[in-house]
């Protein structure tokens, strides 16, 4: 029992105690999630705490959770039409951009670290995926006025590229461990789990809809109904050999648009359920990685994170959307705004559970460069709010203030928003 209640106040204290020092962070321009892994990062140093409180195997865990809760409330927040509208450039980007990136970043820690081919695609494959979890949270509280093509362009792309990210690193560790194996002998696995995930998510999808529309149920209940299902969708197409990350997205969004009992109270509820596992996921994975570990990793991962956010992600943006005329400030800001958060790190404990020479050492390089990615990237954007702190966000993202390529208007603010600056003025009038 005593354990019990040491457990619960530590993870209480953890909790409270991140949630109030970000809300210091986004008066200075830090994104949130970054004060979630530093909490987790430096509770272990704490007098008396244990050095390794959580294994791989739970840390995974936890992760894939969360990351599917996260999923379920960007799928309902994302409407069909919008999805239809840069599913072309966003599979590109969920594909063939990650695989842009991965190749890039390979090279780069081929040459700095000695590695092997395979060691060095699976690092760039550990790192090539922006970060649901991260991109959602800098999109919606980070003060950023994007036209819809560029925002929904980022929040599809990171949705969907998760099982990019899973088939190479799966992929190279099975030619760590198989050296005698190839690709090609390997590339039947991406396709059965978009494949999977693709029908997995539309089919159950559609059948959670038709649950959630026809039972009758307390209102405070529909919340959780959703969530349930979700995972159900989730455990069910990953048992099934699917992706599902791609299928609980694909499922929210069918859900949403019966928009039967999806009301805003449920949508609230779920943003709070995000919220949480945000949290929690970044202070359990924070927790598992070592201060040490990083310092000793620092000059190379530094090298590693400035080629990842510099060169890598931005060439591969680059090159992908070239076919889809995007005026080039866009084109900039989306190769930016690839912020790498959870995914990375959770692929990252992989070679750890598979048990590979220098799984430590990638771990704690993905670690430091996802640290680097939301203090440089996030930072830039999230501190769009803050005075004096738009001016890259915006010179990079200046068509963000139009409605879409073709139209040059001004985005419209909201009613609500008309309604406060007319009240503002009126009061300064009088």
């Amino acid at each position: 029992m005593q354990f019990i209640n040491e457990a619960l106040l530590a993870a209480g204290a953890l909790l409270f105690v991140a949630i109030l020092v970000s809300a210091v962070s986004q008066r200075i321009g830090l994104p949130v999630l970054l004060v979630f892994l530093a909490v987790g990062l430096f509770a272990t140093e704490l007098p008396g705490a244990p050095s390794n409180p959580i294994d791989s195997g739970t840390a995974a865990l936890i992760g894939n959770l969360a990351l599917a809760v996260i999923l379920l409330d960007g799928g309902l927040r994302t409407r069909v039409a919008t999805f239809r509208m840069v599913a072309a450039p966003s599979l590109v980007l969920a594909t063939l951009g990650v695989l842009l990136t991965s190749a890039l970043v390979g090279v780069l820690a081929i040459t700095l670290l000695g590695f092997d081919w395979r060691y060095g695609l699976l690092m760039g494959a550990i790192v090539g995926s922006t970060d649901a979890a991260a991109v959602f949270a800098l999109l919606r509280a980070g003060g950023l006025r994007l036209n819809e093509r560029v925002g929904s362009t980022l929040e599809v792309e990171s949705g969907i590229n998760d099982p990019m990210a899973v088939f190479l690193t799966v992929a190279m560790l099975e030619l760590i461990r198989l050296p005698s194996a190839s690709l090609l002998q390997i590339a039947p696995m991406f396709l059965q789990q978009m494949g999977v995930g693709l029908v997995g998510g539309w089919a159950l999808g559609r059948l959670l809809a038709e649950v959630v529309a026809r039972v009758r149920l307390t209102e405070g209940l529909y919340a959780l109904l959703i969530q349930s299902g979700g995972l159900l969708i989730f455990a069910t197409t990953n048992l099934f050999g699917g992706s599902g990350f791609l299928a609980i997205f694909l499922a929210g969004m069918i859900v949403a648009r019966r928009r039967v009992h999806v009301t805003e109270d449920v949508l609230r509820v779920s943003d709070g359920l995000a919220w949480l596992a945000q949290a929690g996921m970044f202070l359990i994975l924070g927790l598992f990685a070592e201060i040490n570990g990083l310092l000793d990793v620092a000059p190379t991962a530094l090298a590693i994170g400035i080629g990842l956010i510099v060169v890598a992600r931005p060439l591969a943006v680059a090159l992908v959307l070239l076919p889809f005329h995007y005026p080039r400030n866009e084109i900039a800001f989306i190769g930016w705004v690839g912020l790498r958060g959870a995914v990375p790190i959770v692929l990252g404990l992989f070679p750890l559970m598979a048990g590979i020479g220098d799984a430590s050492l990638l771990f704690h390089i993905t670690f430091f460069t996802v640290l680097l990615s939301l203090l440089l990237q996030g930072r830039d954007a999230a501190a769009g709010g803050a005075p004096g702190a738009r001016d890259r966000a915006g010179q990079l993202a200046g068509a963000g203030q139009r409605i879409d390529r073709g139209a040059r208007r001004p985005a419209r603010a909201d009613p609500a928003a008309r309604a406060a600056g007319g009240a503002r003025r009126g009061a300064a009038a009088r």
